[in-house]
């Protein structure tokens, strides 16, 4: 039975990513809101494909994962055939805490394991739960928002901490911070907070000069080499680059235009997009450009899937700056003035509707675990729906690994809140 996961990113207070929750659907028919013993069946198929088949290291970077379990799974200890120090044992809140579903939870909780209680609600305050749980995940987009601030505040001195979940904006985000939360899940990351009247630092303009300059037709490889050796950054993540197990060279590779010639025209194009993506999106949360990398590269895949290889390339960069709006804090519309993208590229990231939009919203649909949206737009596009799980690992692992390699290891987000 093919199984489809997902990722979705548990933010700390820094913006750093704390965990990742697993969304998955097990086959075409059973989703993942399923229960009784079809939801025992999705959540052992996740965990199967997670930790046996994939590894948990290349779906989660290593941090921890978030995982749904049913009253069955919990009875029968599943948990605790994975590393309790990478796994946080989500309650689902249909699972009536009958005397031995306390009494189990509490040997997880010996055991060293981390409990977190899922769309907990006001009528949930006195369940005996509540003794052994460590998070505790508010559902925003289901509880008013006196709820949301009364529930941290009525268990306060009960030394749980508060998960956000489903927070869509940055006025929701904030109204968290405020409220005591220390974990935040949801999309109000990528949303820009477009600062119109603010201009595009001159460092920044530079690396979109790069981006303009490698975009031309006529430029040769001299070009490119004198605009990176301007650059101590992009030479040094240039060499990094080539010199890295990715290649798997014989001999070091010391000079520029060695390095770019080993690329070649295709490449380079694409390694200089990421680090100018990079630069520019240094203080940011990191998971802006993983995200933006894994939209890249699905994007990338998809092409050969649905016979558009020879457009690949620029699906490539639609995808990476899918969310240069959110990185830039500026109108999509004015960005893209400034960027060297197709006018196809462009009008899809604007949100017009043709096949390179239908692609971004298939990619889109997929990573937040839209099981049914992903179903009809998949379709539409004449993809397969079974090879989307094994590119979308497959991408996953591939971001990890060239953004230790095309420029270095992955930065921490500075965001203070």
């Amino acid at each position: 039975m093919q199984c489809f996961v997902a990722r979705q990113p548990i933010f700390d207070r820094r913006l750093n990513v704390f965990a990742y929750e697993l969304l998955f659907r097990s086959g075409f028919d059973n989703f993942c809101d399923i229960d009784g013993s079809e939801g025992d069946i999705a959540s052992s198929d996740v965990l199967t494909t997670s930790f046996v088949l994939t590894g948990l290291q290349e779906l989660t970077g290593g941090r921890k994962a978030s995982i749904n379990f049913t009253r069955n799974l919990l009875l029968q200890e599943i948990p605790t055939l994975f590393p309790s120090n990478m796994l946080l044992v989500e309650v689902l809140e249909d699972v009536i805490p009958k005397p031995n579903i306390v009494a189990v939870c509490r040997k997880l909780k010996n055991s060293g394991y981390t409990i977190l209680l899922d769309d907990f609600t006001p009528e949930y305050l006195q369940s005996p739960l509540l003794e052994i749980a460590d998070i505790i995940k508010v559902d925003f987009g289901r509880c008013s928002v006196p709820d949301r601030e009364d529930i941290p505040r009525r268990l306060e001195n009960s030394g749980l901490l508060f998960l956000a979940e489903k927070v869509e904006s940055v006025d929701q985000f904030k109204q968290a911070i405020g409220s005591n939360y220390t974990y935040f899940q949801g999309y109000f990351f990528s949303k820009p907070v477009v600062r119109s009247d603010s201009t595009i630092p001159g460092s920044k303009l530079v690396y979109l000069r790069i981006l303009n300059e490698i975009s031309k037709l006529g430029v040769d490889f001299t070009d490119i080499e004198e605009i990176v050796k301007q650059d101590v950054s992009l030479s040094y993540k240039l060499l990094r680059f080539i010199n890295s197990a990715y290649f798997g060279l014989q001999q070091p590779i010391t000079s520029i235009g060695n390095g770019l010639a080993l690329l070649g025209m295709r490449e380079i194009r694409k390694w200089v997009a990421l680090s100018a993506l990079s630069y520019l999106a240094e203080d940011k949360p990191e998971e802006l450009i993983v995200h933006s990398l894994v939209r890249a590269r699905l994007c990338e895949c998809l092409a050969g899937e649905i016979g558009l290889t020879n457009r690949g390339a620029e699906l490539f960069l639609m995808g990476m700056f899918s969310l240069v709006d959110a990185i830039m804090e500026k109108p999509m519309s004015e960005i893209l003035g400034q960027l060297p993208l197709t006018e196809e590229t462009k009008s899809a990231l604007l949100g017009a509707d043709h096949l390179f939009r239908e692609i971004l919203d298939t990619v889109v649909s997929y990573e937040r675990g839209d099981w049914d949206g992903f179903s009809k737009l998949a379709s539409g596009i004449n993809l397969g729906e079974d090879v989307m799980p094994t590119l979308y690992q497959d991408c996953v692992r591939w971001v990890d690994q060239v953004l230790r390699t095309h420029v270095g290891e992955p930065h921490r987000s500075g965001a203070t809140t």
